[in-house]
């Protein structure tokens, strides 16, 4: 079996920014193996937050033995949850898919996926700005705001103004305070949102669990794997699933069934990637409160097969694509 790592740029369709700062391009890497004619793909994006770098994942990668009886069940031993283990998890999963004429989700014991209805991205950006590309996106059903603590009323009153019938949720990506959680909280719940994404940074977000929830929480940066979910009861409602935290579809998996079992609510969401990032995810996102994986509507162009996006509905891989 052969694995290789491939660093790529993919340009975005505009400039993109969050709480942490703005970029063009997303940095990706995927991974291919390939074991006789049989082969797997899977895709990453190191998370600078989480002190990765695309040269990271590389390196990683690059220095794996994989050998002869490696399989997915043995890479969460071998690979801590991170982008590198999630892209060739997800080789895994498609090579094993391949390997038995079947589809990913059936070797999953999953039921055939269908259509999910993704929420589309808002850059942070001034009010103004946000209102403007609100009224553009007016006619998708859920709006996902990047905001950031101050103005942050005024972003939201404008893409409501823009966007009077979208459902609207926001991503603060840890940028409030505790002292902001409560006012901003009420206001933005009276404009219509109905769940606030990582309000604090991680580090911090204990103190979640005294301060009231007039909007529902959701952990991001807080959640990666099922080990982190019993520290999170009290502070969060619901959990943000990414398979580049998790480390892969297996871990993912095991996250959503847990977190229902538990009482969170699940969204399944993404980084800035391409439909093969994707596609993996289009599973775990069958039956999710939210659902957030609209990373290729972002770019200025995606992967040949790429998933197909009816406005906000996003329609299962094709197997040409992965799994």
């Amino acid at each position: 079996m052969e694995i290789t790592a491939e660093a790529e740029s993919w340009p975005l369709a505009e400039v993109f920014t969050i709480s942490r700062g703005s970029r063009t391009e997303t940095e990706l890497v995927s991974v291919t193996l390939t074991d006789g004619d049989v082969v797997g793909r899977g895709e990453c994006m190191a998370n600078p937050r989480y002190d990765e770098t695309q040269e990271s994942v590389l390196a990683t990668l690059n220095d794996l033995d994989l050998g002869g009886s490696m399989d997915r069940e043995k890479l969460q031993t071998l690979l801590p949850a991170s982008a590198a283990r999630n892209a060739l998890d997800c080789a895994f999963w498609d090579l094993e898919a391949k390997r038995a004429g079947k589809r990913a989700w059936e070797i999953a014991g999953l039921s055939a996926p269908v259509s999910v209805t993704t929420a589309y991205t808002l850059s942070l950006n001034t009010p103004e700005n946000m209102g403007a590309a609100a009224r553009r996106h007016a006619d998708r059903p859920l709006l996902k705001l990047k905001v950031t603590g101050d103005g942050d009323v005024a972003r939201v009153a404008a893409v409501r103004d823009g966007a009077p019938d979208a459902r609207l949720i926001v991503d603060a990506n840890e940028g409030w305070t505790p002292d902001m959680v409560t006012p901003l909280g009420t206001e933005l719940g009276s404009l219509g949102v109905e769940m606030i994404e990582q309000p604090l940074p991680a580090a911090e977000d204990s103190a979640l669990a005294d301060i009231p929830h007039p909007v529902p929480f959701c952990a991001d940066e807080s959640c990666h794997t099922s080990a982190d979910l019993a520290h999170l009861e009290g502070r969060y409602d619901l959990v943000n699933i990414k398979l580049d935290k998790t480390g892969g579809l297996t871990e993912a998996l095991k996250l959503k069934e847990q977190a229902l079992e538990m009482g969170f609510g699940v969204m399944v969401g993404c980084m800035v990637a391409t439909s093969l990032a994707m596609a993996p995810a289009h599973l775990v996102a069958q039956g999710a409160a939210y659902v957030d994986i609209d990373g290729p509507l972002l770019l200025a162009k995606d992967r040949p097969n790429g998933l197909k996006f009816d406005g906000s509905f996003v329609e299962p891989p094709d197997a040409e694509l992965w799994g």
